[in-house]
């Protein structure tokens, strides 16, 4: 049964994942939007194939990207995706009674990671996202390069109970791939809103990074997962105030 749902996905060469996201949610979902950055492998073939209305725009930055998705959703409620996140049959049906019980509210779902194949109960627990909103609220990404998310001033926010299960990263090459390119764009972003740092941040943030993730949220418990899970999370943290500082010597020889 199709419900008055909009789905906004944002994508780039996404064919390996994009077609499990999508039938996940197709089956209820009255329209689909991709707004796609131009790939060049069949991520726009697959979307089309599943019934998506797609929408090809050269890249304008995370947040202006997003709100193209959501200007160009017709339905009552938004339900916002990534294209390697998959909605569970219990989400489903919650984000199903959530809808016809009509309650105006921004919703936020949990996403939860499969990481080499098994879910991780508690390396980057907990990661709750708004991604379920009513059209009536006007729903607006905000922020700067990789931070963005939903404004959610003008309402309330519900949880809802079941995960976004997230398949984040096809294997350790892609992880640390990523994590070379958005460690460099959380440096741009310290850099644009001028972020105090120093040398201690260098050595301070990155072993809490680590600490926070393998022992405050029980990382450990997700055995060698949890082990790299963690690191990753310190090289993450050391490599984005290395690049942050290396862009404030820069900018002070241009002086």
């Amino acid at each position: 049964m199709k419900l008055p749902l909009s789905v906004a996905y944002i994508s780039k060469n996404e064919e390996e994942i994009i077609a499990k996201s999508l039938n996940s949610i197709a089956d209820i979902a009255n329209q689909i939007v991709v707004v796609d950055d131009f790939s060049t492998d069949k991520t726009v073939e697959i979307a089309k194939s599943i019934g998506a209305e797609v929408f090809s725009e050269e890249w304008k930055g995370f947040v202006e990207q997003k709100n193209s998705a959501i200007q160009k959703c017709k339905e009552p409620w938004i339900l916002l995706l990534d294209c390697d996140e998959i909605v569970s049959n219990e989400l489903k049906n919650e984000i199903i009674n959530v809808i016809n019980s009509n309650k105006i509210a921004f919703f936020s779902i949990n996403r939860k990671s499969v990481y080499f194949d098994k879910l991780m109960n508690y390396s980057w627990q907990p990661d709750r996202v708004v991604r379920l909103v009513h059209k009536s609220l006007n729903p607006k990404f905000i922020g700067i390069k990789i931070h963005e998310y939903i404004d959610t001033s003008n309402s309330k926010i519900i949880k809802l109970q079941f995960p976004i299960l997230h398949y984040s990263y096809k294997n350790i090459d892609d992880q640390f791939s990523r994590m070379l390119k958005y460690s460099k764009l959380s440096a741009e972003s310290y850099f644009r809103i001028g972020k105090k740092v120093n040398i201690l941040n260098l050595i301070i943030n990155p072993l809490f990074a680590f600490l926070k993730m393998y022992i405050f949220r029980l990382g450990f418990l997700d055995g060698w997962r949890g082990i790299i899970a963690a690191f990753s999370s310190l090289c993450s943290t050391f490599l984005k105030y290395s690049f942050y500082i290396e862009l404030i010597n820069s900018n002070k020889k241009r002086e």
